[in-house]
């Protein structure tokens, strides 16, 4: 599937484009008499159109600047004529990766329930000079391939719950894994109650749409670690009994953010064919309300055996992902990760950009983190307390599904997530809240309304520096 105005990127040193790209970096103006006639001083853009030349203003020619430059100057193209831009490379390899991955995702758009579509006339962007940064063509496709891996998340985020139910996300893992040389089991609800899913088929209880367990994996010829991925699929959560407010049940189509980023993440990991055991496990469901569904004060089983007490109804996605999580430990991986839009407390302690990296070994949350910094997104640390545990105990069962105070939620959702990790895989395992970054209300960086592919970018490089190591 090709991705929706995805640009074609040529290194080309001779062919000549529409317009002419030049950066400003820090207000470092060229002596041009035109800079004054127009008083340009050499912040945000200025179009030459005597010259063809559209003058970018950047704070510093820095990756992070460039990339969120590289979408911005795309979407400036939208609203012209021209059908292609040439710019000079930077110097820096990273730095121009950088900036042709800005160049790709500023290409999107989620059109789908328009009437009246915007066609995107731009189609080719020239690299000059790509001898400065070493950039090859062999770079340019691992970039489109990520980013088209990003964009077909961010649609899918984007569908809205009456078209985006468990089986839509279902049948997408299928078309994903019959493209890509990949192998896609999914588990209905009678798999779901012989695996003894308790947890993750009460959430469900009151939804007309039927759970799914989405199971992806891909094997190359020679696989140096095993990766089991794990990812929430709330494809809509009104918040069960414990009813969400209305506006906050505005952009719960979101709540499958975790979910169909695992897919993203294993769909440009294949296309990479990294050397590699991946696999990606979505619990898909919707969290309603009705006559059957599960209450507070129900007190439920997991896969793992444990019992768990609901006394929120709304605290849904970590009862989904303990199951789930339990069901990936069973394929023994070397390194365990789950991403889900968790928790609003990590919002509130982190802001709308960064996602939070809990777990219990330390030199991996450091690994990942550094990964994802590289890679362009927002993530840091949240530290485990073994004082907050304390607010998830249960008087009637083995653990409660809400802690006993509102301080330090996204940290006890997470710690709740750890009770069901086995002892073997504590030092194997990170849990990723991308509740903050994961849905846009308002463009940043290389992100545009909407689902924002959160986590993608983070766990390809991740993926991609452990296949260097072992």
């Amino acid at each position: 599937m090709k991705m929706k105005n995805q640009y074609e990127i040529i290194l080309n040193e001779k062919e000549k484009a529409d317009v002419r790209v030049v950066f400003i970096p820090n207000k470092q103006l060229p002596n041009e008499e035109i800079f004054k006639t127009f008083n340009y001083k050499g912040e945000g853009s200025f179009f030459d159109q005597s010259k063809m030349i559209l003058y970018w203003g950047i704070k510093e020619m820095q990756k992070d600047y460039l990339r969120e430059a590289g979408c911005q100057i795309s979407r400036y193209f939208e609203n012209y004529a021209f059908k292609s831009f040439e710019l000079e490379c930077c110097e820096d390899l990273e730095t121009m990766r950088a900036l042709v991955l800005g160049i790709l995702l500023g290409g999107y758009s989620f059109d789908s329930y328009k009437t009246k579509k915007k066609e995107n006339v731009l189609k080719q962007v020239f690299l000059k000079e790509a001898k400065k940064c070493k950039i090859t063509q062999e770079d340019i496709q691992e970039l489109q391939i990520i980013a088209q891996a990003i964009c077909d998340v961010r649609d899918m985020v984007n569908t809205p719950p009456q078209d985006a139910t468990p089986e839509f996300l279902a049948q997408w893992g299928r078309n994903v894994a019959s493209q890509n040389n990949i192998t896609c089991k999914i588990l209905d609800e009678k798999d779901l109650e012989k695996e003894k899913m308790g947890a993750f088929l009460a959430v469900n209880r009151a939804s007309v749409h039927k759970p799914r367990l989405i199971h992806l994996s891909y094997q190359s010829k020679n696989p140096r670690a095993k990766i089991v991925l794990v990812g929430k699929g709330l494809t809509y959560d009104c918040g069960g009994l414990s009813l969400k407010p209305s506006d906050f049940m505005v952009s719960m189509k979101a709540d499958k953010s975790g979910g169909c980023a695992v897919i993203g993440i294993l769909q440009a990991v294949a296309a990479l064919q990294m050397e590699v055991e991946l696999h990606a496990i979505v619990g898909a469901t919707e969290n309603m309300i009705g006559g059957n569904a599960y209450k507070p004060d129900d007190v439920l089983f997991s896969r793992e055996g444990k019992s768990i007490e609901v006394r929120n109804t709304d605290a849904e996605g970590r009862l989904v992902l303990a199951d789930c999580l339990s069901y990936a430990q069973d394929l023994k991986p070397d390194y365990l990760l789950d991403f889900a839009t968790l928790t609003g407390a990590c919002v509130v302690g982190l802001g709308e950009y960064t996602s939070g990296i809990m777990g219990y070994n330390e030199e991996l949350k450091t690994r990942f983190e550094e990964d994802a910094l590289r890679s362009g997104e927002l993530v840091a640390k949240l530290p485990f307390n073994r004082h907050l545990e304390k607010l998830i105990e249960s008087k009637i069962a083995d653990i409660c599904n809400i802690a006993s105070s509102r301080y330090g939620g996204a940290i006890t959702a997470g710690m709740f997530l750890g009770a069901f990790i086995r002892e073997e895989y504590k030092d194997k395992w990170l849990h990723i809240d991308i509740a903050g970054p994961a849905y846009v209300e308002k463009d940043w960086d290389v992100n545009t309304y909407g689902g924002s592919g959160a986590g993608v970018r983070a766990c390809v490089e991740f993926i991609k520096n452990i296949v260097k190591k072992v």
